[in-house]
C-alpha cells in the first residue's frame, strides 16, 4: 500500500471492536478507493488470511466511512 494515506481516527472509536483498527481501516479504504463490491472486499481480505463477512465490511463502512472521508477531505484542503 505504497502511497496510501490511511486516515487516523481517535482510538476510542475502535474501543468495542475485537478486530484491529488496521484491518478495519484497510477494509473500509479498499471499499472507498476502488470500485469494489462488499463481497469483493471480503474476498480480497480472505486471500490475505482475514476472515470477515461482507456484512461486517458494510457495518464498518456505515460506522467509519464518514469519519475517514471527512479526514481525507480535511487533509486534502491543507
Amino acid at each position: 500500500m505504497v502511497g496510501w494515506i490511511l486516515p487516523t481516527t481517535r482510538p476510542a472509536s475502535f474501543k468495542y471492536f475485537e478486530t484491529s483498527r488496521e484491518i478495519i481501516r484497510l477494509a473500509v479504504m479498499l471499499y472507498i478507493w476502488f470500485p469494489l463490491s462488499l463481497r469483493n472486499v471480503e474476498d480480497l481480505l480472505h486471500e490475505r488470511g482475514i476472515d470477515v463477512s461482507h456484512e461486517t465490511v458494510r457495518y464498518w463502512w456505515n460506522r467509519f466511512g464518514p469519519v475517514f472521508a471527512s479526514e481525507i477531505r480535511r487533509k486534502r484542503v491543507q
